[in-house]
């Protein structure tokens, strides 16, 4: 992997940093805010130019999270590598943050929630992705057989979507392919060609020679693997295997010429236009076995793995007394970025809670209310009208969804109680 010595891309964070911002390469990278030698945090950037510049925007509290602003107060440099692609700098990111191991990656995000490329220990060996937790639970019971974990990476879809670039140059067995043509989507995969043909055999050697070159690049090794694939094509055009020679012809020019485009579109984290909605709903039975969850959707997608579930404490028996326990022990995590609104369930005295409890906390984010009429539909949204008509898609997604995954969430619990 190429990339710049840090000692030629490194600037203070003082009050006069602005004038050292437009210096920054305006390519894919990974940056690095350190204070002295210490690292604090590691991110990745389509451009470390706009990436960096993010960092000093006035409401970075909102944009990012309380946390990421202080942690830019604490900094006193910035260093930069620039990468040949997107997905270089996503793997660099990963490998540096697991050599550095920065407190402000690991407060801002908690372990079981990174994500991890895992390759098994088998005669055909798998690779896919799993999760922190997921990783954790399979250490404990021994699901897999895993020989390499590559991560922590931030980022499950920008994950995805590179595994999806790596498997197109090197196609290799996914979690649910299967040796023989049983299942539909194991014969798809191989029809398609990201999956070799273990249906009319696959040579065991050459499985191996694939499996190498994806852990060589998951180590940010790509040079090597650049070597190793043209000693493969010399040997073939030498023994004349020129249909072989020709496929590793092939692999030599996708990773010379790595498509981000997918990845780029995925990768809106690396810049803050992303608009990060959540949403929240208490569910319980007479005033009893009370829960509360938010959820979280992001430009219109709902991002499952920030969901997170409350047992209501407060004995007091109110639901906007539930709502602000919650929305209080929500804000109470500075290293969960904060969202560019709030919906809530119920009407003027749930947003009212939800505005107080912000004021308390300091922070100024819109708050609309979604009302309900007969059968729990939605039949208005109290708030800010330029926000309910530019979002009211969105909104209306969240709060059915919040109120879905609370009524599961409550029969779950009753289920214990």
């Amino acid at each position: 992997m190429k990339y710049q010595d840090l000692k030629k891309n490194s600037f203070p964070t003082t009050n006069k940093a602005s004038k050292f911002l437009n210096k920054f390469p305006d390519l894919p990278g990974v940056y690095l805010f350190k204070r002295g030698k210490a690292v604090l945090y590691i991110g990745k950037a389509t451009s470390l130019q706009d990436r960096v510049k993010s960092y000093f925007n006035k409401n970075i509290n909102i944009s990012r999270s309380l946390l990421i602003e202080n942690m830019v107060k604490e900094a006193t440099s910035i260093k930069c590598i620039k990468t040949d692609s997107v997905l270089e700098a996503l793997i660099l990111e990963a490998n540096l943050i697991k050599q550095y191991k920065p407190k402000y990656n690991t407060k801002e995000k908690d372990d079981r929630s990174f994500n991890f490329v895992v390759i098994t220990k088998e005669y055909y060996p798998r690779v896919f992705i799993m999760r922190g937790k997921d990783l954790e639970h399979n250490l404990k019971l021994g699901t897999y057989n895993l020989k390499y974990i590559y991560g922590p990476y931030t980022s499950g879809g920008s994950l995805k979507e590179a595994l999806k670039i790596v498997r197109k140059i090197f196609p290799f067995r996914g979690e649910k392919d299967t040796l023989k043509r049983v299942k539909r989507k194991s014969y798809l995969n191989e029809e398609i060609g990201i999956t070799p043909k273990f249906s009319v055999g696959v040579d065991k050697k050459e499985y191996a020679k694939i499996i190498n070159h994806i852990r060589l690049f998951f180590e940010g090794k790509s040079s090597q693997v650049l070597k190793n694939l043209r000693i493969d094509m010399r040997e073939a055009v030498g023994k004349k295997e020129f249909e072989k020679a020709e496929e590793i012809k092939r692999q030599i020019f996708a990773l010379n010429h790595i498509n981000d485009v997918a990845l780029i579109k995925e990768q809106k984290i690396f810049g803050d236009k992303e608009y990060k909605i959540e949403a929240y709903d208490i569910a319980h039975t007479s005033l009893k076995e009370r829960v509360g969850v938010m959820v979280v959707i992001k430009d219109g997608e709902l991002q499952k793995s920030d969901y997170r579930k409350f047992k209501i404490r407060t004995e007091k028996e109110g639901d906007t007394d539930a709502l602000a326990e919650i929305l209080e022990r929500r804000l109470g995590h500075p290293e969960w970025s904060l969202p560019k609104l709030i919906v809530v369930d119920g009407g003027l005295a749930q947003k009212n809670t939800a505005e107080r409890v912000l004021n308390k906390f300091g922070y100024q984010i819109p708050v609309v209310a979604v009302v309900k009429g007969l059968g729990h539909k939605p039949k208005g949204i109290q708030g800010a009208r330029t926000v309910v008509l530019k979002r009211e898609s969105e909104i209306l997604l969240a709060n059915n969804e919040a109120h879905r995954f609370a009524i599961k969430y409550h029969r779950e619990k009753r289920k214990l109680w």
